[in-house]
């Protein structure tokens, strides 16, 4: 049985790059978090969340911090959601987000983190 683990699955048992190399199937994984983060916007949207108070923020919140659509801010959100660097929860018509601060700071272990 091929079990395939999600990208938030390998940065959080993945040793850092100056450790050992990475495996082509965890660099896949790890590849489609740092895409996500690649993005200007999604950059900003991530910090945007993230320094919130609360540690969360609605879409609502979001749509004046750019000169961008509100479909448009979703789309970047939606990528930033399904790459697991955001949780979502719906509250009427609005959508909630909250940044997965342990997964950030596992990529940043895999990233930056010191051979041991």
């Amino acid at each position: 049985m091929d079990l395939e683990l999600t990208p938030v699955q390998v940065v959080a048992c993945c040793s850092p790059l100056a450790r050992e190399p990475l495996s082509e199937e965890v660099a896949e994984q790890v590849s489609l978090m740092l895409k996500a983060l690649g993005d200007p916007v999604r950059l900003r949207l991530m910090s945007l969340v993230a320094s919130h108070e609360g540690g969360e923020a609605c879409v609502c919140d979001l749509n004046n911090a750019f000169d961008l659509s509100q479909p448009t801010i979703s789309h970047h959100l939606k990528i930033l959601h399904e790459s697991g660097l955001l949780e979502r929860e719906k509250r009427g018509v609005w959508a909630y987000y909250r940044a997965r601060t342990e997964v950030l700071e596992n990529l940043a272990g895999v990233i930056g983190g010191a051979a041991k």
